[in-house]
């Protein structure tokens, strides 16, 4: 192995060693993970210069953002937000033009010339879909209103900033010796290759996908070799157009989050997201650049401001016009307050074209370190802060109605949870549902679960081997957890956690062998069908005289 592969692999090695060190930092103080992450990088660069970004560590920093915005694209279901389409259009539409305003305007005040105004104000106004999903989903708050909102916001956002990235794509590598008509040749090339990219996107998530991911959720490790090979068929589409591959990425990614295997798909690769958000922070804060700070940080902390004070104060206005309560505007506003991942890439992509000075892409730097930081905080204080605001009589200058909106949001509890759907599943299914309980049907198998929504039981796919699902299915507040998987290793992994949290439950004992097992691991009842039809069997031959 050569020098500059075994360099790269130290630096990998570097970069998840004090990823790990800081996170565990954080978890003792209490600081988010996002913000250990940055700090991190902001350790092993440029304070004690461990790391520094090379072409290697730049290529594999690129191939984790276009992973990352594949992941992005994935939480970023139709379904998921089509009851508050018109909302999230008025809101994404009134707050991506009002906020680019504002920052264009204190752009051009702080001295930046047209163009890097231009961007530090496109820049400003999207917010971070990566940060916000993961810090909402550690509160358990991503089937709330205000998260669907967010949601809903950063779609339309993302939407606008990958059509920027288009037109920076359509550049090229430089602006200089490009006449107008070239550019404007290159721009309509990269306007055709997107929407060409995005029907095929669109077609393909309704005609092309369904059907093998649906046939491939049966199987764990294919349906996640299949998602990245659609994610990088679609980075070499985009690259084949002359667009970013973050833009195919993010494509892909939003095709497979139509389907309805998309929850199952994400909970399968959310150590692949944790991962690539960890490189991702980490590698930011190496590349930060200490010896401009004594020239930028006066613009860097007001351009800061402006995104966690007059963009979350801009998201509040437009909600509680639109009728919101007080509560809902004030956690959707605080959702919006950093800079994007997107950003970064835009930065980036104007950098290399010539568009922006060194100065302009470090200050853009610097501000998404800093709102992404701060905002982490203010997310996961939001009930507090909330309180508080309120305490003050903060919100009586935007004039929101006091009263909170009635959501359909039921946590899940003494509910009866049903894993596997053979034909003994289906038959317990039925039954329980026809009795009146409140059951929750798993299986890995889209088609195995059909019909049973229709006899009453709440179905979801997923593999409860995956401590993101036991969670999700609230398995700690069940009345009752059966198993009726013929799988030795999942139902002794489902008896010792039902006995750890204190659920009963009731395994399929397919086989005389896996009995002691079953109930040393602490399982309450034991199923066996087989056995039981046999004594059936016998005292109805008995009863016909066959036997004595």
């Amino acid at each position: 192995m050569n020098l500059p592969e075994l360099h790269l692999i130290f630096d990998l090695g570097f970069i998840a060693i004090a990823a790990a060190i800081f996170a565990f930092i954080g978890k003792l103080i209490r600081m988010p993970s996002l913000v250990a992450y940055i700090i991190a990088g902001m350790a092993i660069g440029p304070w004690l210069g461990i790391v520094e970004m090379d072409h290697s560590l730049e290529m594999i920093s690129e191939l984790g953002i276009a992973l990352l915005l594949f992941l992005v694209g994935l939480e970023l279901s139709f379904e998921k937000i089509r009851d508050l389409g018109k909302p999230a259009l008025i809101l994404g539409g009134l707050q991506v033009l009002l906020t680019a305003a504002g920052g264009f305007t204190l752009s051009l005040m702080l001295g930046f010339s047209f163009m890097g105004s231009v961007l530090l104000a496109a820049s400003a106004t999207f917010s971070s879909t990566v940060v916000v999903i993961k810090l909402l989903d550690q509160k358990g708050d991503m089937k709330r209103l205000n998260a669907r909102l967010a949601v809903g916001l950063f779609l339309f956002q993302d939407i606008v900033v990958i059509a920027a990235l288009t037109l920076l794509s359509g550049l090229g590598e430089s602006t200089e010796a490009l006449s107008f008509t070239k550019i404007l040749l290159s721009e309509g090339i990269a306007l055709g290759g997107m929407l060409v990219l995005l029907a095929v996107a669109m077609l393909a998530s309704r005609y092309l996908l369904p059907k093998p991911f649906a046939w491939a959720a049966r199987f764990p490790d294919t349906i996640f070799i299949w998602a990245l090979c659609w994610c990088f068929l679609m980075v070499l589409l985009a690259h084949a157009f002359h667009l970013s591959v973050e833009v195919g990425a993010f494509l892909a990614g939003i095709a497979i989050a139509q389907l309805p295997v998309h929850e199952d798909l994400h909970r399968r690769l959310h150590p692949l997201m944790t991962f690539f958000i960890a490189v991702f922070l980490v590698t930011l804060g190496v590349e930060l650049k200490f010896d401009s700070f004594g020239t930028i940080w006066p613009q860097a902390l007001i351009l800061t401001s402006f995104v966690l004070i007059v963009k979350p104060a801009i998201v509040f206005s437009i909600l509680a016009k639109l009728g919101f309560s007080r509560y809902t505007c004030f956690q959707t506003a605080t959702a919006s307050g950093q800079m994007s991942e997107f950003s970064f890439i835009l930065l980036g992509l104007a950098y290399g074209v010539g568009l922006v000075s060194t100065e302009v892409a470090a200050l853009g730097g610097l501000v998404g370190i800093l709102s992404i930081s701060v905002s982490s905080y203010l997310i996961i204080y939001s009930e507090h802060l909330f309180k508080f605001a309120e305490s003050i009589g903060l919100f009586v200058l935007f004039r929101a109605k006091k009263e909170s909106e009635l959501e359909e949001f039921h946590e899940r509890a003494d509910h009866i949870i049903v894993i596997g759907m053979n034909g003994l599943g289906r038959e317990i299914v039925k039954r329980l549902a026809l009795r009146g309980e409140t059951v929750l049907a798993i299986d890995t198998d889209p088609k195995k679960l059909e019909g049973l929504g229709l006899a009453g039981a709440e179905t979801m796919i997923g593999n409860v081997e995956y401590h993101s699902v036991v969670e999700e299915i609230k398995m700690r507040r069940a009345k009752l957890v059966i198993s009726a998987l013929q799988i030795e290793d999942a139902n002794h992994m489902l008896a010792y956690r039902c006995r750890s949290m204190g659920v009963p439950c009731a395994i399929h004992a397919f086989d005389n062998s896996v009995v002691d097992d079953l109930l040393d691991l602490g399982a309450d009842y034991l199923m066996m069908p087989a056995i039981a039809g046999a004594v059936e069997e016998i005292k109805v031959m008995r009863k016909e005289g066959v036997l004595q």
